[in-house]
């Protein structure tokens, strides 16, 4: 899912330069991907069997695969729309129906596991950002495209066993009725806000770095921020043992807000280098806690609310930037700056008087 998401950042620079794409039509891209994602995480909430379906699952790792590798296939900005829609609900549901597993499995018996396999993401970025750089040496931006298809072949192959969450704790929660939503409500929309700024700053990093450091740092950023994505979930779920989790989601966003602005105001290659580490530790990290605050809050679906909030401010994102990228990025990565800043208000919000056990707090 890291691969399939995320491994246009990387590529959009080549695309720009060996493809003639446009950056009306590179915004336009993003989009698509974060329309689709929105769809996918919508089935998720009118469809919960969806969610628990394993044909679904293998089914959205099939097309994810496929949509990767049909990419250099053409050069028509209708298909490379149309692709990167159905990847993004693939996305989605292959997120949505991972994460509810993780929650529902994982977490009773080792909580830092749900850590790792949210960090799974940062691999994926992390790994098709290398093959990027290295492919891109000897050959173009089709080639890229291919093999990071490959490598996503070989990961589904291996996830393939996976099954979904069995139906269990459903007729418990709508029983116990806490009375969360308030705190759930400043929760969606803290991660809305952060939807917009996050991918806003996921889109146009590295074309920003390009800009401002030179073409090597760029590429090779967007694999340090996979890198920093890969253990910085752990990091977090180790760090909920100790405070709360909405003091950390809180924290994560103020950390992520700083990070996105630093190449705008200072640039160089230090600043381009401590912008990927912040804001790859912070936003798998951020997903990982307000997905486990939503569902500590025993929200029916909360993982597929939130993922389609997520979404819609993904959808935001590039539209507010598109604008601003007649001046280059640095002012893009600014408003997506503001955006977390936002998302971190509403994520105060969740700290006051946060139900850390929503029984009490039903009985309250």
């Amino acid at each position: 899912m890291g691969i399939g998401r995320f491994v246009y950042t990387p590529v959009l620079p080549l695309m720009h330069t060996q493809a003639g794409l446009s950056s009306s039509l590179g915004a336009s891209l993003a989009t698509a991907n974060f329309i689709g994602y929105l769809a996918g995480a919508l089935l998720g909430i009118a469809a919960p069997a969806v969610v628990r379906s394993a044909v679904a699952l293998r089914g959205s790792l099939a097309v994810l695969v496929a949509t990767l590798a049909c990419m250099p296939v053409t050069r028509d900005g209708t298909a490379w729309f149309v692709l990167r829609l159905v990847a993004g609900a693939a996305s989605a549901l292959i997120f949505v129906i991972a994460v509810s597993g993780m929650l529902a499995r994982l977490r009773a018996h080792a909580q830092h596991l749900v850590g790792w396999a949210f960090g799974g993401v940062g691999a994926g970025i992390a790994l098709s950002g290398l093959l990027v750089v290295v492919v891109q040496t000897v050959s173009g931006w089709q080639a890229a495209w291919w093999t990071c298809a490959a490598l996503a072949a070989v990961l589904a192959a291996v996830a393939w066993p996976l099954t979904p969450p069995p139906e269990l704790s459903e007729p418990a929660v709508r029983a116990e009725r806490p009375r969360t939503h308030r705190w759930f409500l400043a929760l969606l929309t803290s991660y809305t806000f952060e939807g917009i700024g996050y991918i806003i700053a996921g889109t146009f990093l590295v074309a920003a770095l390009r800009q401002s450091a030179g073409g090597g740092l760029g590429s090779g950023a967007w694999i340090v921020v996979g890198l920093a994505a890969l253990p910085s979930c752990a990091l977090w779920t180790r760090l909920a043992h100790r405070w709360s989790r909405p003091a950390l989601l809180l924290t994560a966003l103020t950390v992520q807000a700083v990070g996105i602005a630093l190449p705008a105001l200072l640039g160089g290659a230090a600043a381009a280098l401590v912008s990927a580490v912040l804001f790859g530790a912070t936003f798998m990290g951020v997903s990982t806690m307000a997905l486990s605050i939503g569902t500590h809050l025993q929200v029916p679906r909360a993982v597929a609310l939130l993922t389609a909030g997520y979404s819609v401010g993904q959808i935001l994102g590039p539209l507010l930037a598109a604008p601003l990228l007649s001046h280059g990025y640095h002012q893009a990565l600014l408003l997506g700056s503001a955006m977390v800043v936002l998302s971190a208000l509403a994520a105060a919000a969740v700290c006051v008087r946060f139900p850390h056990r929503p029984g009490a707090a039903a009985v309250a």
